[in-house]
């Protein structure tokens, strides 16, 4: 059994702990929050864009503190999950490994690349594991693609567009402080950045443009180039100033015998899937995807916990979490950055 020390009670810190309830492998055995109203169970202030509404909890049998370094010198803790603001994420992962614990973070890993960096050499300083929370490829929409392109299912991959776009996350405090969230590059396109990363590879170069709120690009749209030049991959993320549509993500990813198209969107407070995952394949007849019931969103971030205490448990982490590949993502995110300020390529 692992024993879960969560750093972080928010909107994330709430649905890992939920998560952790369904996971036959892993134990919630302590809470690290310097809200102390939090620490009594009291999470009824705590809100976001998916999942239940925050409310009373039973926290009894869990050890509770507001420093960290109290939870860290906990022996019965075998890892820490971390559910902090991105700004604070380097130097409490950083101290959770040296304390010799195994660490999972939610996404982004870090706001720049060499705090991304100094969190993988501690890693491997350590021996310990470094996870990072990039939920996408357990959606299952997106789950079925990387099946798909790992089996070779549909012959070779040839590219495809990918889109997420909200509106302004006006209940979410600095979305658009570069120094604390980072804005939607690293808080919402990042997903995309680490798919087509896990998809397609390192991109060689790209070309960004798009407009600014502050220091931060606000929305843009890139055309990623790689080293063979029959990928043809692009993205669109950010955020409009328009409430009525909240939430839409989306792709349409081409192999060389079938396309696969998927849309889903929050209109007016309501999710509506605007195009079911369809395989369209060259010859035959469109093919809507079954992917079963239930809810996908909790159900992936269920999945990703039970991952998370398979690899603690084996030593080693499952692709999609691998420190290593949310460090390329962050570097991705940077290059657009650095393309759409200069109105140049950025060569990697």
């Amino acid at each position: 059994m692992v024993r879960v020390g969560i750093v972080g009670i928010g909107f994330m810190g709430m649905i890992h702990y939920l998560n952790y309830q369904k996971v036959n492998g892993a134990q919630v055995g302590a809470l690290c929050e310097t809200n102390e109203k939090r620490l009594t169970g009291d999470w009824t202030d705590i809100k976001g864009n998916f999942g239940p509404a925050g409310q009373m909890m039973d926290l009894s049998g869990i050890a509770t503190y507001t420093q960290l370094e109290e939870m860290l010198a906990n022996p019965d803790i075998d890892l820490v999950d971390v559910c902090l603001p991105p700004a604070a994420h380097a130097e409490v992962v950083i101290k959770a490994l040296e304390s010799g614990k195994h660490v999972f973070c939610e996404k982004p890993m870090a706001l720049d690349i060499a705090s991304a960096d100094r969190m993988v050499a501690a890693a491997d300083a350590n021996g310990k594991l470094l996870m990072i929370g990039h939920v996408l490829p357990l959606l299952p929409e997106y789950r079925f693609a990387v099946e798909a392109a790992q089996s070779g299912k549909y012959g070779k991959l040839l590219g495809g567009h990918f889109k997420r776009v909200i509106s302004d996350p006006q209940w979410l405090p600095h979305f658009f402080d570069s120094e604390k969230v980072g804005g939607p590059m690293l808080d919402l396109h990042i997903h995309d950045a680490h798919f087509v990363r896990l998809m397609f590879g390192m991109p060689t170069a790209l070309d960004t443009q798009g407009r600014w709120r502050g220091e931060v690009l606000e929305y843009f749209q890139t055309q990623f180039r790689f080293a063979d030049p029959s990928l043809v991959v692009s993205a669109t993320s950010g955020v409009i100033n328009q409430q009525g549509r909240s939430f839409l993500h989306g792709y349409e990813i081409h192999f060389e015998n079938a396309t696969l198209v998927f849309e889903f969107g929050v209109l007016a407070d309501e999710g509506r899937s605007i195009m079911p995952l369809t395989v369209i394949p060259r010859s035959g007849d469109n093919q809507q995807v079954d992917l079963g019931s239930g809810d996908p969103m909790m159900d992936a971030f269920e999945n990703e916990l039970n991952a998370v205490a398979t690899a603690v448990e084996q030593g080693a982490p499952s692709e999609f979490l691998a420190g290593g590949l949310a460090r390329d993502a962050i570097r991705i995110c940077h290059m657009q950055n650095e393309s759409a300020r200069t109105g140049n390529r950025a060569e990697f």
